[in-house]
């Protein structure tokens, strides 16, 4: 496995098969891991194809596996990364982290993707849809 990120909030490993592993560490850990699992949920139950898809969540050990997304992209213009953003907005959340390092790009389709949800936000209205939709 291939270690691309080593900070004082998480690790992330790419496996050879192109599995993403994350492990959560530092302030607030738990609580970070739970938010990254809720938002991956919403945004897969939503049918967004452009960011990770959860394949494992592992809450003891405050470790989830996904699908990757992607290379990181290494230069992307301001408005291009606006509307990336915003466009998940129309899936109900907001990132809260939109820095041009949580973009990546998808060869096999040409799709700039979003990554790294531990601080991103459901939206109120988004919440009462999902919920009226149960």
């Amino acid at each position: 496995m291939l270690k691309v990120k080593d900070t004082l909030r998480a690790t992330v490993h790419l496996s050879f098969d192109g599995r993403v592993f994350k492990a959560y560490h530092g302030p607030d850990a738990a609580k970070r891991f739970a938010n990254e699992v809720r938002v991956l949920r919403h945004l897969e139950a939503r049918g967004c194809q452009w960011v990770p898809r959860l394949l494992e969540a592992d809450e003891p050990n405050l470790r989830i596996v996904t699908t990757n997304c992607g290379a990181r992209v290494e230069h992307i213009d301001e408005e291009r990364a606006r509307r990336l953003f915003a466009e998940l907005e129309r899936f109900g959340v907001r990132h809260e982290d939109a820095d041009p390092r949580n973009i990546t790009y998808r060869f096999s389709d040409g799709r700039f993707c979003l990554i790294d949800f531990e601080f991103a936000t459901i939206l109120p209205e988004s919440k009462s849809t999902t919920a009226s939709a149960s």
